[in-house]
């Protein structure tokens, strides 16, 4: 019954985004003004009104990320179990701190994610969760790298070390580093950041230089930051090449696959990733490419010994351990209290098939192919290199603010300001909704077209 009704809402509200406005034209003070008005919580108003405003609010003063031509930042449009999963779990409310507790929804997340590991080419026995998102999954791979490479790191802290550690990525590595540096208490000067190539990839012989040169000035080095995927602009490191690179050196290889790493079960994308099976650990979001809501991040790492030390808790108020092959994620992961993530993936993957998935990456992807190819014929110039589907692009003369005010106040489409390089700004556009068509695309450089 749930999921029959559940199916006719959310049919009625992708009709509802498709055909209405994108972008909302609205200011803070006008949205402030209108809950001071009518929502002094002084007394009770009836479930239903509040529902129907509430959905209003978010029809209209929001940009709809679920819109076949929003073609902004990794925001997907959802599958219909996803949302089901979702509900599901506010319903039965499921507590994943520990195993005892939620067995069920344990042994759910554990058997989702031992599938998407094995994908990734970790061995049976690497250890996984479910996360808030990349950002947690990131700070989790610099917390597990450092207990790992530096013993006295869990019990006595950094002031015990005898030299800084020290983190090496890209300017197009995602920022959440910086804020992980800080937390960690590394500090933000510990990212070292390392020059690109022509293409925006790590370039090796940079990297090579950095790390002999901070050795050589007492700091150590323990950490790699390869993206597959970047935000910018799709770019994917050359994983091979750090993969060697950082066994030689014997460092922490960590790739951030947020977005990209759904291609992973692409048979004509998987071969771009080639090397991320040799990584230590692995970032992957479910809410990005595979299409559901927010927040589903995923953490795997193939040093289960070193996740235990680094997230081990014990405590007399929590059920005690359960004998056998199983781990309480408390004792595993970043968080205590923990919602059932995994549901949303697992029932979208139990309802789509492996097929169906790989249908839905393929076609983004085919898709990505043919705004290129639109975008060339119309005179555009495209100025990033990626098989996904990210396309950066520009035009002589083209004065990209104000192009993108106009794309926007027209209802015409979503898409962002970049900068690639340090470069001028240019426009960039992702493909993040499986229902993105041909016709869609077609009609929006049309209509750019007539903005310049």
């Amino acid at each position: 019954m749930v999921c029959d009704q559940l199916r006719n809402v959310v049919t009625r509200v992708e009709a509802d985004v498709a055909s209405g406005p994108i972008v909302p034209l609205v200011t803070p003070q006008e949205i402030r003004s209108y809950l001071a008005s009518h929502y002094d919580f002084a007394r009770p108003l009836a479930l239903e009104d509040v529902c129907a405003d509430v959905e209003r609010m978010l029809r209209t003063w929001q940009v709809q990320v679920t819109h076949p031509r929003y073609f902004g930042l990794f925001n997907p449009s959802v599958t219909l179990a996803s949302v089901i999963a979702d509900t599901l779990v506010a319903m039965y409310n499921p507590q994943l701190a520990t195993w005892r507790t939620s067995p069920a929804a344990n042994e759910i997340e554990r058997h989702t994610l031992a599938w998407l590991s094995g994908k990734f080419g970790f061995p049976a026995d690497a250890v996984a969760s479910f996360t808030s998102g990349g950002a947690e999954a990131n700070l989790s791979a610099v917390i597990v790298a450092l207990t790992r490479a530096f013993p006295d790191y869990g019990e006595h802290g950094l002031r015990r070390l005898t030299a800084s550690p020290t983190v090496y990525l890209t300017d197009e590595s995602h920022h959440s580093f910086n804020k992980i540096a800080h937390m960690t208490g590394l500090g933000r000067r510990a990212i070292r950041i390392v020059a690109t190539d022509g293409h925006q990839r790590m370039d090796l012989d940079d990297l090579t230089r950095r790390i002999s040169e901070d050795r050589q000035s007492g700091l150590a080095p323990f950490m790699v930051v390869g993206t597959a995927g970047t935000t910018a602009a799709g770019v994917i490191d050359p994983l091979p090449d750090l993969v060697r690179f950082c066994r030689s050196e014997d460092l922490w290889l960590h790739v951030d696959a947020a977005w990209g790493g759904a291609a992973i079960i692409s048979p004509s994308l998987r071969g771009r990733l080639a090397g991320i099976e040799a990584a230590n650990s692995i970032t992957c979001d479910a809410h990005k490419w595979f299409s559901v809501p927010m927040a589903a991040g995923m953490f795997f790492c193939r040093h289960s010994d070193a996740v235990d030390e680094a997230f081990r808790a014990e405590t007399s108020y929590m059920p005690a351990k359960t004998v056998g092959p199983v781990r309480d994620p408390y004792t595993t992961s970043v968080q205590w209290s923990r919602r059932f993530i995994g549901l949303k993936l697992f029932l979208a993957l139990a309802q789509q098939g492996e097929s169906g998935y790989v249908q839905m990456i393929e076609h983004q992807a085919r898709m990505g192919d043919v705004l290129r190819e639109s975008l060339k014929r119309a005179g555009w110039r495209i100025v990033n290199d990626t098989p996904l589907p990210l396309v950066c692009f520009t035009r002589d003369g083209l004065v990209t603010a104000k192009f993108l005010a106009a794309l926007h106040q027209g209802q015409i489409a979503w898409m962002s300001e970049v900068r690639l390089g340090g470069g001028a700004p240019v426009v960039r556009a992702c493909v993040t909704s499986f229902r993105t068509t041909e016709a869609d695309i077609e009609w929006v450089v049309r209509e750019m077209g007539r903005l310049i």
